[in-house]
């Protein structure tokens, strides 16, 4: 039996391997990792509300790191098709200001919430 968690970090991880293809090499050095919830307050520049996942630049010997927040991320899903929907659009996000790029320039498919 596979828990709520693990869905979920499956859904993460599926969802930065779509992106993988279109940044080559540079991808394969960022960390990706899932915790329940944000452990601060959101930062001046992030927007109002709870932030649904954070970028951590490389930063000497440590990698560019990606934490994705799963329990507000599930808080505004309806259903596992819009949770996947929400999780890819996040992961999108991050990793497209994390490499300074549009999100959608990065993924045609963000903001498709049927995920055609």
């Amino acid at each position: 039996m596979v828990s709520r968690r693990e869905r979920f970090d499956d859904l993460v991880l599926d969802s930065a391997a779509r992106l993988e293809g279109r940044l080559g090499p540079r991808f394969h050095e960022v960390e990706f990792a899932v915790e329940d919830v944000p452990t601060s307050e959101p930062a001046p520049w992030e927007r109002d509300g709870v932030p649904l996942g954070r970028v951590f630049p490389a930063h000497g010997r440590q990698p560019a790191r990606i934490v994705i927040y799963r329990r507000p991320i599930e808080a505004r899903a309806q259903d596992q098709r819009e949770l996947t929907a929400v999780v890819g659009d996040v992961v999108v996000e991050q990793v497209a200001a994390l490499f300074g790029v549009q999100p959608g320039d990065l993924d045609p498919r963000y903001g498709d919430v049927d995920g055609d």
